[in-house]
């Protein structure tokens, strides 16, 4: 049976693409793969974005309907992009994406072309990842194993370890819009395969607040909770940001920083001079492997 979860891979890219439509200084980020790693129907939507008025129509509507989820997606990439760089500057040894979808780190950022690169996900998403990556580079890149694994019925372990992943080096773990998908039993699996992970090693994650998933607090998203919570029932599991650095305790984690829409308007949007709206829902935390 398909997952639902899957049809929702190519929208954060699509969002991105757009993205290099805006002036270069006030880019929050800068990505030259998305575009070219796309279906032709959805290059079709970005060509035709090219023209303002259509553009500025469609987010628009996004806006109207779901405000603040594209700043925050874009806010969130940046974050991550970030915290990847500094890692690697700090010796991080292999790069492990978890619910990868269609994201391009692996093809953009040049310091990654040396490391090994592993991309976790759905296997309908792997499948068509591969297929566009042939189209884009004539193949897989050498330095990415794509790894098929559906995390509420299978290993994250095993599945790793089949495609050559070690975890005898210090790795950094990224787990970006993902968690809320999953059952809680499926988070805690994927902690306990981190538990495993070196000393040093870090993480970065994203979570929706546990109150929008129990319909206690809308934050302004009635949409986007009947999208998730109602009609499709494709968010199950979400945290609250106190309890963040019990939860990761719990797995010899540490949390290093916790980021949302406050922190994104200060660090990235008011320096560039964008007017963006943040969703207050999802936030993104930063995390150490600790000391046992």
């Amino acid at each position: 049976m398909e997952n639902k979860a899957a049809k929702t891979a190519w929208g954060p890219m699509v969002q991105v693409a757009l993205e290099q439509l805006v002036p270069d200084e006030q880019r929050i980020i800068h990505d030259a793969v998305a575009y070219r790693l796309m279906p032709a129907p959805l290059k079709g939507l970005v060509n035709l974005c090219r023209i303002d008025l259509l553009r500025h129509m469609l987010l628009n509507l996004v806006n109207r309907r779901v405000p603040g989820i594209r700043g925050g997606l874009l806010c969130r990439k940046s974050y991550i992009d970030e915290k990847l760089i500094e890692a690697l500057n700090a010796g991080v040894q292999s790069v492990v994406i978890l619910g990868a979808g269609f994201d391009t780190r692996a093809y953009r950022i040049a310091e990654l072309a040396s490391l090994q690169v592993y991309e976790v996900d759905l296997p309908q998403n792997i499948q068509s990842k591969r297929v566009e990556l042939q189209r884009l580079f004539g193949g897989v890149p050498t330095h990415v194993k794509l790894v098929s694994m559906d995390f509420g019925s299978q290993e994250l372990e095993g599945a790793l370890q089949q495609a050559g992943y070690s975890g005898g080096q210090p790795s950094f773990f990224i787990w970006e819009a993902v968690t809320q998908y999953i059952s809680e039993t499926a988070v805690r699996k994927v902690f306990e395969f981190l538990r495993k992970a070196p000393v040093r090693s870090q993480l970065v994650f994203t979570y929706v607040r546990k109150d929008f998933i129990e319909g206690k607090c809308m934050y302004g998203l009635d949409v986007l909770y009947h999208q998730t919570r109602v009609k499709k029932q494709l968010w199950k599991f979400g945290l609250e940001p106190e309890a963040i650095g019990a939860f990761l305790g719990q797995y010899a984690w540490k949390e290093l920083e916790q980021v949302g829409s406050a922190e994104y308007q200060e660090r990235y949007l008011k320096p560039m001079k964008r007017v963006l709206l943040v969703m207050e829902v999802e936030r993104t935390v930063h995390a150490e492997r600790m000391a046992n």
